[in-house]
């Protein structure tokens, strides 16, 4: 404190002791708010009673509910196992859709 201020009186001491309290109050209070929304947030909607869209990116991915039986995923042995060739490209079309483009109207439907 500098030498030409004079010390408060106790009036003002204990207005601002009382001022002081209330404002701690205030505080404390604020800081059991932030706490309860911070829980709010570490919450999914597995444990809270927000709908499952209120996940959003963080939704957990499914799970298959079949057991594993520990087989392998192949054929009998002994079978060949014969799998169609993959083409280059498309070869042609198909004789109903040849049709359709040429604007015919298919054997059942002429009669309508």
């Amino acid at each position: 404190m500098p030498a030409e201020q004079e010390p408060p009186s106790p009036e003002v001491l204990a207005a601002l002791v009382i001022s002081l309290r209330g404002e701690l109050a205030e505080l404390a209070r604020a800081r059991e708010r932030i706490a309860e929304l911070e829980a709010r947030l570490r919450q999914n909607p597995r444990d809270s009673s927000q709908p499952p869209l209120g996940e959003g990116l963080g939704k957990p991915a499914p799970r298959s509910l079949r057991k594993n039986t520990g087989r392998r995923p192949r054929g009998q042995d002994g079978h060949k196992g014969l799998t169609l060739a993959q083409v280059a490209g498309r070869t042609g079309r198909s004789a109903l859709s040849r049709a359709a483009a040429a604007g015919a109207t298919p054997g059942w439907r002429a009669g309508r």
